[in-house]
């Protein structure tokens, strides 16, 4: 018994030694998509000023593929030693596992909540030589021509994926959905006038809209994006309730000492509250959301619920 006392003390008398001078070493934050899109534009901004505060680099890493799922199989399986991190969202946490039958990881054991990073709606967007000047317009142009209308998404299962599919669902319409490895791709396609509409993200639509390259013809919030005034909701245009948010979180893998979890919680909180890192995400129209531990695991848990059925109704299936 005393044995197991003095290994239990040795134990965590070596862990808090180690949490002190943690971290020691160049940190890792990794992102499930292509560079240029939205998760990469707020992981960069992130990581910048995490850099700054730790003492130590955060490089961003891309492991692109699957709609974010490649990356979230790789936190799943990485060190819990707290030096690989990972910014997240609704496809791999919330919709994969309703999705895919053979997840090679369990995303409520083995990706461990740290803190909610960024909510925000996307932005349906048009080429400007589309005939469609508003949602409305859009769902008649849909409507004449069923399944020829296609839209562009970050990835099977994302939140622009998702968006798409539940605007089908509400206006009885049929669109061939086009994914692609992330956000920068699928907004060059939308540029290039390779797909007909694409729900993007703030980040990487905004700078278009304004330039005339793009035209907005809804958001997918339950409010109109500060920065884009202008542009109704989904809602507004008569889908009362549609709502379909997009987020991203960090995360761990699921067995990172809770003290080491604690610590990323403060400093990410910290970096997320610093009004420099808020003016820059909000250039982007990314809003930080940042919270405990607690609060972001029972907020996947109401996302993974509320997408789940959305899934289901839709056969959403891998490809």
């Amino acid at each position: 018994m005393k044995r197991t006392i003095v290994f239990l003390l040795s134990a965590f008398t070596a862990f808090a030694l180690h949490a002190q001078n943690f971290p020691s070493k160049p940190v890792t934050l990794t992102v499930g998509f292509a560079p240029g899109g939205g998760t990469d534009t707020a992981a960069r901004i992130v990581a910048k000023k995490l850099s700054e505060n730790i003492g130590q680099n955060v490089v961003v890493e891309n492991r692109a593929g699957a709609g974010g799922n490649i990356a979230a199989q790789h936190i799943a399986t990485a060190p819990p030693d707290g030096y690989t991190i990972h910014l997240t969202s609704v496809g791999p946490m919330s919709v994969a596992p309703a999705m895919v039958k053979s997840l090679p990881y369990d995303a409520k054991k083995d990706i461990a909540p740290i803190t909610m990073g960024m909510v925000f709606p996307n932005v349906f967007v048009v080429p400007p030589t589309s005939p469609a000047k508003n949602l409305q317009e859009f769902i008649a142009l849909a409507k004449s021509k069923p399944g020829e209308i296609t839209y562009a998404s970050s990835g099977i299962g994302g939140a622009a994926h998702l968006s798409g599919e539940l605007l089908k669902q509400r206006a009885g319409i049929e669109m061939t959905h086009v994914p692609y490895k992330g956000g920068g791709p699928a907004m060059t396609d939308m540029l290039g006038g390779r797909v007909d509409m694409y729900p993007a993200v703030p980040s990487t639509s905004e700078q278009h809209v304004k330039s005339g390259k793009v035209r907005a013809i809804a958001t997918t919030g339950s409010a109109r994006l500060p920065t884009l005034p202008d542009v109704p909701t989904v809602a507004e245009q008569g889908f009362p309730g549609f709502e379909a948010t997009n987020w991203y979180a960090f995360v761990a893998p699921g067995k990172t000492p809770p003290e080491i979890l604690d610590y990323w919680n403060r400093e990410l909180v910290k970096v997320l509250k610093d009004p420099v890192v808020n003016a820059e995400l909000a250039k982007h129209g990314l809003y930080p959301a940042p919270g405990t531990r607690q609060e972001l695991a029972q907020y996947i848990d109401r996302e993974t619920e509320k997408w789940g059925k959305v899934v289901r109704d839709a056969n959403i299936k891998p490809e």
